[in-house]
């Protein structure tokens, strides 16, 4: 009987460490699912002020960024002011990226049926990655939905990344501690001698470069058109459209250190 009951507690006891190593793969397998996702913000705006002029989130901002992290393996999610269908600008599918990010129906589809920021589960997502176009200039800013959502991913230890006008974005994005995220970092954004290049420099409703270093920033810049990318701890950023590549590897650089 004594042998019985040895052995019945030996089945027990290795029983008990299956499960429980069952329910750590589980727990390690969720915990990487979750780390696999981020965030692209996009804008709702389609007009250049009051010029009449088309505008929207500039593409190879998005497919850019989006091809090295996907490539990596992570989910991008899209989430803009207004949710739906995002107005896109730059639309040049001849450089191939663009075409390959267009060209993939459920990115395409993600795209156009942005989520709003009252749908957006924060804890989702390890990363959230700001796409420029000028149409951020006008509804990215003072949003303080999203800025929520991201002040809340850098606190959980998440990522952030903007490039070009993205940085709009993040202008105003304060912390638990009442600072600007921003404040004492290094950033790059599109800068006043871009603004001026294309004209828009009195079209725009404010200047991003002057915007960044009031608000703290130790902004850094190089030449017209040049890539520039920059991070500053788990802050990412971009001059231009030219920095996007640039901006979704230095984002990709961060992710796996965390």
């Amino acid at each position: 009987m004594r042998l019985t009951i040895k052995k019945t507690a030996m089945v027990l006891a290795a029983f008990t460490i299956i499960l429980t190593g069952i329910d750590a793969t589980a727990q390690v397998k969720k915990g990487k699912t979750m780390k696999k996702k981020i965030l692209f913000v996009v804008t709702s705006h389609d007009k250049k002020g009051s010029t009449g002029e088309p505008t929207g989130y500039y593409l190879s901002e998005v497919s850019h960024p989006w091809e090295v992290l996907h490539n990596a393996g992570y989910e991008i999610d899209f989430v803009s002011p207004k949710g739906g269908k995002a107005p896109v600008d730059g639309f040049n599918l001849e450089d191939a990226v663009n075409k390959k990010f267009w060209n993939n129906e459920t990115y395409r589809y993600k795209v156009e049926h942005t989520l709003k920021p009252s749908e957006v589960k924060v804890n989702d997502y390890v990363a959230i990655h700001y796409a420029g176009g000028h149409g951020a200039m006008w509804d990215l800013a003072d949003n303080t939905e999203i800025a929520a959502i991201a002040s809340k991913i850098y606190e959980h230890n998440g990522a952030v990344s903007a490039v070009c006008h993205g940085p709009a974005g993040i202008v105003n994005i304060k912390l638990s501690n009442s600072k600007y995220l921003i404040e004492g970092k290094k950033v790059a954004g599109f800068t006043n001698e871009e603004e001026a290049a294309v004209k828009l420099e009195k079209v725009v409703p404010f200047l991003l470069e002057d915007k960044l270093k009031e608000h703290g920033a130790k902004y850094e810049k190089a030449g017209l058109w040049q890539e520039y990318a920059v991070t500053d701890e788990r802050l990412v950023t971009g001059q231009n459209p030219q920095s996007a590549h640039a901006v979704g590897i230095a984002l990709l650089k961060v992710l796996k250190s965390l």
